[in-house]
């Protein structure tokens, strides 16, 4: 049986995006891709959701790492990126959050990285899931 993948969670949500909304989103993309919640080695997003309640929440209830990355950071990966969002760089600078802040983990504790889930958006929250390659 193979080892479970080293996974990163990357997400974008708007201001106030509630934890459940958070564990929801990340729930249900694990079961409906057949992954442990055990394979998550952190949460990644833009530095100015440091302080997003809902994130701090999520990585608590984790047990997990929050890593944020600044925009040029992020914006470093964006030939990965299954799409680019206009919004989401006129609002962060960057073209994407979740694919681009889960890669961005995954390749500095990893070496190199893949998108195992391309952006999946729930309500005001959006999540991507990067892993080794």
């Amino acid at each position: 049986m193979p080892a479970e993948p080293a996974l990163y969670a990357g997400f974008g949500c708007q201001r106030g995006c509630s934890v459940q909304a958070l564990s929801a989103l990340l729930h249900d993309t694990l079961h409906q891709q057949g992954l442990a919640v055990a394979s998550l080695k952190a949460i990644a997003s833009i530095d100015l959701k440091a302080a997003e309640p809902g994130l701090v929440a999520l990585a608590a209830q984790l047990g997990l790492p929050l890593l944020t990355f600044d925009a040029a950071t992020l914006n470093g990966v964006v030939v990965q990126l299954s799409q680019r969002s206009a919004s989401a760089f006129a609002h962060t600078g960057c073209w994407g959050v979740a694919e681009s802040a889960a890669l961005v983990a995954a390749t500095c504790a990893e070496g190199s990285a893949r998108l195992w889930v391309e952006r999946r958006v729930a309500g005001k929250a959006t999540l991507a899931l990067a892993g080794r390659g």
